[in-house]
């Protein structure tokens, strides 16, 4: 199991729409990803089962998309995986040794965007 490396991407903009699965088809196509995950497709999410790294279900918490041909940190999507983070959607399935550091992940994206994380605030 393993928390990705902060990738510090550039932050769309704070209106675009989050559609995880148009995101997920995106960045697939982006990263040349076609049959199996790729480093540059682990760049987009925040955690990832690094023993079953070659399935494309080992991925969780989309944070990114492709918008003008790069990779961005898409704001609505941060959100969406701290939402996810805290229980929201049914919660995500991570081991318990993991939560601290993909907080600690969505947290730089949330101070990138001028905000406390959820979990941060009072």
């Amino acid at each position: 199991m393993s928390v990705t490396s902060f990738q510090d991407l550039p932050l769309a903009d704070r209106e675009r729409e989050w559609d995880g699965d148009a995101a997920e088809k995106r960045v697939r196509e982006w990263a040349g990803a076609t049959d199996e995950p790729n480093e540059k497709y682990r760049d987009a999410h925040v955690w990832y089962d690094a023993e079953h790294k070659t399935n494309f279900t080992a991925y969780k918490l989309l944070v990114a998309d492709v918008v003008d041909g790069r990779l961005r940190a898409v704001p609505r999507g941060v959100m969406a995986a701290a939402a996810v983070m805290q229980g929201s959607r049914g919660g995500v399935d991570l081991p318990d040794k993991d939560r601290d550091r993909v907080r600690s992940h969505l947290a730089k994206y949330y101070a990138k965007m001028g905000e406390d994380a959820p979990w941060e605030r009072d």
